[in-house]
């Protein structure tokens, strides 16, 4: 079941259900450019017959960008120096979409040119940026008024996504950026319709989702949620259940191409897998997850109606012929950090 070939609308049809999920990996060229060793590195697990990538997060616009050497599409360069690696892996026969990023208050000023991040809030995040160990600065929280700004962002660079070819975008509202800042209430701490009760946490994304939708099409679209996740213990969404109620029939009736759940590093069950129990009875469409599972897992979540497809990060960074080592039996090789050294 998990290595078959299948077709689902509206993806058409896929090598099998196994998907790379988008991992931040900072080898991008001058002025964040794609380059042709980012062209090898998603080829090879194309090639080596990953039915579905997403990309590593890729900035919607400089204001938003909190690392090291990340890719951006924002400009019609930036935008073509991913043709080379959306020829590469779609010849292959997998798909690509490209993961749309705005790091919100985990913006930092020494990678936006100097403006200050922006977020929901004027509570700066805790800790330091991984990046370039300062602390993360004081974010402005934004006006009403600034909103459509944010959707422009994202919509052009959907629109450059797809004018280089890309099968669709994945719109990160995940892992405690931009959207997410929205969404968790323990962030949140605004008093207009943007903040509060759960409609109006929820307004920001869903407004943002249908203008993009309105764009460039619900079937080119889907959308990263991480409403728990690992954060020095186990962080979820105050009001996680009540949430999860409102805003995933929301999405539901909106026909996008698919829901990505993403707990980053988690356990399954206490994270992703979790989430996924609460969202599958509201989501009727195509749905994706995973943490690290073990094949047989995998096909237990499929088996049970849980899952369509299952991602997986670190282990296909560690192993890009990660199909065809399940459908040998052929050990996994452990992920270790000095992986992240290099594009393999």
């Amino acid at each position: 079941m998990l290595l078959d070939p299948f077709s689902i609308a509206p993806l058409g049809n896929l090598k099998n259900r196994v998907a790379m999920s988008a991992m931040t990996r900072g080898f991008a060229g001058p002025n964040h450019v794609a380059t042709p060793e980012m062209a090898a590195y998603y080829g090879r697990r194309a090639e080596e017959d990953v039915a579905l990538i997403l990309t590593e997060g890729t900035i919607v616009h400089l204001t938003g960008d909190g690392y090291n050497d990340v890719p951006h599409i924002e400009t019609a360069v930036q935008a073509k120096s991913w043709a080379p690696v959306v020829q590469r892996v779609q010849s292959a026969g997998t798909l690509l979409f490209c993961q749309l990023w705005h790091c919100g208050r985990i913006s930092h000023s020494d990678y936006t040119g100097g403006v200050p991040p922006v977020s929901s809030t004027d509570r700066p995040a805790e800790g330091t940026n991984r990046q370039n160990g300062k602390p993360f600065g004081t974010p402005r929280a934004l006006d009403p008024n600034e909103m459509t700004t944010i959707h422009r962002q994202f919509v052009d660079a959907a629109q450059n996504a797809l004018s280089v070819g890309f099968d669709g975008v994945e719109l990160h509202f995940g892992h405690g950026y931009l959207i997410d800042e929205f969404l968790d209430g323990s962030v949140n701490d605004r008093t207009d319709r943007y903040g509060g009760s759960v409609a109006n946490r929820c307004r920001f994304a869903l407004e943002l989702l249908e203008t993009v939708i309105d764009s460039v099409g619900a079937d080119k679209v889907m959308v990263r949620l991480s409403p728990s996740r690992e954060m020095e213990g186990i962080h979820d969404w105050p009001d996680m259940g009540a949430m999860l109620d409102y805003l995933v029939p929301a999405m539901s009736g909106l026909g996008l191409a698919m829901l990505d759940i993403s707990c980053a590093r988690s356990d399954y069950a206490l994270t992703s897998g979790r989430v996924i129990r609460m969202v599958r009875p509201h989501w009727k469409g195509f749905l994706m997850g995973g943490a690290s599972l073990s094949q047989e897992q995998a096909e237990s979540e499929i088996r049970d109606g849980h899952l369509d497809m299952v991602a997986w990060g670190r282990f296909l960074l560690a192993n890009p012929d990660f199909v065809g080592r399940l459908r040998a039996g052929a050990p996994l090789e452990e992920f270790s950090r000095d992986m992240l050294e290099t594009l393999r």
